[in-house]
């Protein structure tokens, strides 16, 4: 079975992305595994971290996550697609290929832009990013 790494940020084009693994007339010829994933940036400031425990710096980033995964979930559970979720921390780009491996996922799916106002100037920085690291497949859905 094809396992299939699908990065979420809450965006309408994540969804999209969910929406079409999951469907009939996906690329994928039988039913893939997916994987969802959300990835937050670290929280970069020193002045921060003086405020916030470890501990409560992990409870923002899983609560951020969730949110951001919320309706991808809540899409493929309604299309009763069986997938995994989690939360990760680090550079998005490097953080998503770096799962895909060791989760030994055959493609990587993402929308072509996500949430970030910088990220949707381009074709999506982090999409191209994400291409030119990963060393399987990617697809991206407008």
């Amino acid at each position: 079975m094809l396992k299939v790494l699908l990065p979420v940020d809450g965006s309408e084009n994540a969804l999209r992305a969910a929406r079409h693994v999951a469907s009939s007339e996906s690329t994928c010829r039988e039913p893939a595994e997916i994987c969802l994933l959300n990835v937050q940036l670290p929280v970069a400031s020193g002045v921060v971290r003086l405020f916030l425990s470890q501990r409560d710096l992990q409870g923002y980033y899983e609560e951020e996550g969730h949110k951001a995964l919320a309706s991808a979930r809540e899409e493929l559970q309604r299309l009763g697609v069986a997938f995994s979720a989690e939360v990760r921390v680090g550079d998005l780009a490097e953080t998503i290929v770096r799962c895909a491996r060791e989760r030994g996922c055959g493609l990587i799916a993402m929308g072509t832009r996500g949430m970030g106002s910088v990220a949707n100037l381009l074709l999506g920085s982090i999409a191209s990013k994400v291409i030119s690291l990963a060393d399987v497949p990617v697809l991206l859905v407008k």
